[in-house]
């Protein structure tokens, strides 16, 4: 990270991972996730859906789909969030390219 000086204040830019530069183990997954469950949420408000008929069209339970939409359910996988977004309506592509680094990263585009 960069470290800046604005106004006599000490500032660092961030990595455009919020996770990693609060140092959380598997930060990269969290993003993902993070990202997937925005979108569901998202979609939940553009399909004006409630939360029993988005659960049901999802596949989940009510209380499940709310535990995820409040952040206490982090164990579900992203497989499982991207099939939601498949149930709500969204194409997901995955795609593989070669780093231009040693080690590759992930990331989430969000159209």
């Amino acid at each position: 990270m960069k470290k800046h000086i604005i106004d006599s204040m000490e500032c660092w830019e961030g990595s455009g991972n919020v996770f990693a530069d609060l140092g959380l183990p598997d930060a990269e997954k969290i993003k993902i996730k993070s990202g997937l469950i925005i979108e569901i949420m998202n979609a939940l408000e553009r399909l004006d859906l409630t939360q029993q008929e988005a659960a049901q069209r999802m596949g989940i339970t009510q209380p499940k789909l709310s535990d995820i939409l409040r952040g206490r359910n982090f164990s579900i996988s992203e497989r499982k969030l991207m099939d939601c977004l498949n149930r709500l309506g969204y194409d997901i592509e995955i795609r593989v390219k070669p780093a231009a680094e040693p080690v590759g990263h992930l990331r989430l585009a969000l159209a």
